[in-house]
């Protein structure tokens, strides 16, 4: 069993941070503020990024920038970064800080399917301003790498270094 709790780390980006130094940065500030009020437990922290044309697209602020980030990624490849960590403050010898790169091509969208979709709602807290999990399916035509990397937690990595770590084996997970 789990628990989510949101970290109180401020998402930015100091200048000349690359985007795979940025996440795993950030990856394991939320996972330390977070096993910081928890110790004892096991804590994941992850942090999701869209590059292009090498700048950083991350939530949009409002429905402008999200139309803006959806003309932009248009007809585009970008990558999508995400950071992970792993920690439990009594075992701080095993922390594990990686990375995971997908890339995604979204497919040509028309002005009216871009504000159809800004307008749903969808992209409003989702890096580059669409959720491949949701409605924004329709708009990605392939994806280069993992993709729950570009849903944003890069699900086998995780496994794996959980796996690794002793902490658990979805493999040998109990039947529901």
């Amino acid at each position: 069993s789990f628990e989510v709790i949101p970290s109180d780390v401020e998402e930015s980006f100091p200048v000349g941070e690359t985007p795979s130094e940025g996440v795993r940065r950030l990856s394991l500030e939320k996972a330390r503020e977070v096993s910081d009020r928890n110790p004892g437990y096991w804590t994941l922290g992850a942090d999701t990024v869209v590059v292009i044309d090498g700048q950083i697209l991350g939530k949009p602020a409002d429905k402008t920038e999200a139309r803006a980030m959806l003309t932009r990624l248009n007809g585009r490849i970008h990558e999508v970064f995400t950071g992970f960590s792993l920690l439990n403050s009594e075992c701080p010898h095993n922390t594990v800080t990686d990375f995971s790169r997908s890339e995604v091509l979204i497919r040509e969208l028309s002005q009216n399917e871009i504000e159809e979709y800004v307008d749903s709602g969808e992209p409003m807290d989702k890096a580059g301003a669409y959720a491949i999990q949701g409605l924004g399916a329709a708009l990605v035509q392939s994806v280069n790498g993992s993709y729950t990397n570009v849903v944003g937690l890069p699900l086998c990595e995780v496994a794996r270094e959980l796996k690794r770590l002793n902490v658990y084996d979805f493999l040998k997970a109990p039947k529901r």
